[in-house]
């Protein structure tokens, strides 16, 4: 079920606290009763957690307005997907994020200061230790990634998790708001940080048909394959970055939920062309 909209989207934007309170109200509404934390969740052996991280930044060297942000990470050459934008995070370290897991049970954690966590650690405490295994998950990789801040982060909650076909895995993403750290440190992993407008998001001429090329001999029996996806174009000063993919489904169902917003048709997209070869499942560095 996806929240009402009781403002204007552009209104919301202008008031972080009022977008706060409106995401967290219609990620409880809509992912309360689906049990998405589920024993099955915190298997390491095809379970990852990412952050899909929100905060403000200004645009037009510092002059403009405060705009609310989706923070993406740009993958480097040295992993595999390079090229692709992501949101931080990857797969659990049993132990290790076990024992992180239990000090976001401590007062003052950003799952404690989360405004529903006690409804729905109420209803079901195996749900949420689950829910704070894989979020312990995010917040170490993220640090890992691109240095951010574990403890100037406010927790909004749930995304469903997303299925992925050609890594076989499920993702399951947790919506934060960055609060103050306005720079991020990339690891080796990470190519740059990327600021994407929501207002951008919501804007259907930033949508394209994107046709790969596949060149890849796992995927298709004779080594080449055609195949087209709906992504969304970022451009920034003299760069244009493509968000497709497991990211880009979603970010799609976040701005459903969120703010009722569904990408036009792909068939009266145009089109833009692309092509991912053997080191997509690889990287050069390996």
């Amino acid at each position: 079920m996806n929240m009402p909209i009781t403002q204007q989207p552009e209104h919301i934007l202008d008031n972080p606290h009022a977008l706060w309170a409106h995401i967290q109200q219609a990620l409880h509404v809509s992912t309360f009763d689906e049990h998405l934390f589920t024993e099955d969740s915190v298997d390491s052996t095809f379970s990852s957690s990412v952050l899909f991280l929100l905060g403000c930044r200004r645009f037009a060297n510092g002059a403009g307005p405060s705009e609310p942000c989706l923070i993406l990470n740009k993958r480097s050459v040295k992993v595999r997907q390079p090229g692709d934008l992501c949101c931080p995070g990857g797969s659990i370290s049993a132990h290790l994020d076990a024992a992180l897991a239990r000090l976001l049970f401590l007062p003052g954690s950003p799952l404690k200061r989360w405004e529903n966590w006690q409804l729905w650690n109420t209803q079901d405490h195996q749900t949420t230790q689950n829910m704070a295994l894989l979020f312990a998950t995010g917040l170490r990789e993220s640090f890992e990634e691109m240095r951010l801040n574990p403890l100037g982060v406010k927790f909004l909650g749930p995304l469903p998790p997303e299925k992925l076909v050609m890594f076989k895995r499920i993702i399951y993403p947790l919506v934060c708001w960055v609060r103050r750290q306005a720079r991020f440190r990339p690891n080796w992993e990470v190519e740059k940080v990327v600021y994407i407008p929501v207002r951008s998001l919501m804007n259907p001429n930033n949508y394209a048909r994107y046709r790969l090329r596949i060149d890849i001999a796992s995927q298709a029996g004779d080594g080449q394959s055609v195949k087209e996806f709906c992504c969304f174009i970022h451009e920034e000063e003299d760069t244009v970055e493509r968000l497709w993919g497991a990211t880009f489904r979603i970010t799609m169902r976040f701005l459903e939920i969120v703010f009722g917003f569904k990408p036009p048709e792909m068939e009266a997209l145009k089109t833009v062309e692309g092509q991912l070869g053997e080191k997509y499942l690889t990287g050069s560095g390996k």
